[in-house]
């Protein structure tokens, strides 16, 4: 479901059941997975993946090369059922990963508000 205003270069690739708030823009060669959900007015970069069950509030600006949500980096990890969630405001620069959280913690990798996250800063 996508909301209005939404620009998508025509090299990203988008799943169809991926939700995007009005007045999002995605770069080109991106990758937006499917149980994906962006609040209005963010920006995601160019060659940026965004997989897995991850939540992005609004207003969010995501640079290039940043990989967001998939898998934790976690030897544990077995494939559980696991989210992201980022909330408002955020800046997330260069070669940032933020992975999903892990059963043996909550389960979910939270992110706040109001955040500039500088290049190669990983978060789980």
């Amino acid at each position: 479901m996508h909301g209005t205003g939404i620009v998508i270069h025509s090299t990203a690739v988008i799943h169809p059941a991926a939700r995007l708030g009005s007045r999002v823009s995605v770069g080109a060669y991106s990758v937006i997975g499917e149980h994906v959900e962006i609040g209005d007015d963010s920006s995601v970069g160019p060659h940026v993946v965004i997989g897995g069950h991850t939540r992005i509030g609004r207003e969010n600006r995501i640079f290039q090369f940043s990989s967001i949500g998939e898998i934790p980096q976690d030897k544990k990890y077995a494939g559980e059922p696991t989210r992201l969630e980022i909330g408002e405001r955020n800046t997330i620069r260069e070669f940032c990963t933020l992975n999903l959280g892990t059963a043996q913690d909550s389960g979910v990798t939270r992110v706040g508000s109001d955040n500039w996250i500088m290049a190669y800063v990983h978060i789980a």
